[in-house]
């Protein structure tokens, strides 16, 4: 029988969430399947993949074969890379002991690699952040020297009317009451 590591299909319109399971060649999609390894939810930022690991490592190695995404998913999370060491094992290119310090190196740097990236995307968030900011106080204060300008010009405007307007009215007063 011809197996196959894929992705079942779950989750909402818009909003898909996956099942990674082995299944027949020949079963549909999101029918049956012989087992599930794990999940994969891409509308995390990471993606987020939760994989047991050792199975999808044993299905690999009996020649189950993975569909492109699911391979990516496996290569990223490291399968590929200990299915690797261990055929070097296997050759007699090095022992066990030395294969598993090669992917604890390998699977380290990766983790680093990993958190200098999210460092790194968190420091742009803070700093356009406050772009965003100085822009906006930059707009604030422009609108506050038009509104101060406005108001000393309305009140320039009002005090010499109304110092205007009280010597017109008193000598035109004067000569109605005399």
């Amino acid at each position: 029988m011809a197996t196959k590591i894929r992705l079942q299909r779950h989750g909402r319109k818009s909003y898909a969430f996956y099942s990674i399971v082995i299944a027949d060649v020949r079963a549909p999609r999101d029918g049956k399947f012989i087992e599930k390894i794990g999940t994969y939810n891409p509308n995390t930022n990471p993606a987020t993949v939760d994989l047991k690991f050792d199975r999808a490592l044993d299905w690999v190695l009996k020649g189950a074969q993975p569909t492109d995404t699911v391979r990516n998913i496996l290569s990223r999370e490291g399968v590929y890379m200990k299915k690797h060491l261990m055929g070097g094992v296997a050759k007699g290119a090095f022992d066990e002991a030395a294969a598993e310090t090669k992917y604890q190196a390998w699977k380290n740097n990766k983790q680093t690699g990993l958190a200098n990236l999210k460092a790194k995307e968190e420091e742009a968030k803070k700093a356009e952040a406050k772009a965003r900011l100085e822009a906006e106080k930059k707009v604030n204060e422009e609108k506050a020297k038009v509104v101060a300008a406005k108001k000393a010009a309305a009140i320039e405007a009002a005090a010499p009317a109304a110092a205007e307007e009280t010597p017109a009215e008193a000598p035109a007063e004067t000569p109605a009451a005399e």
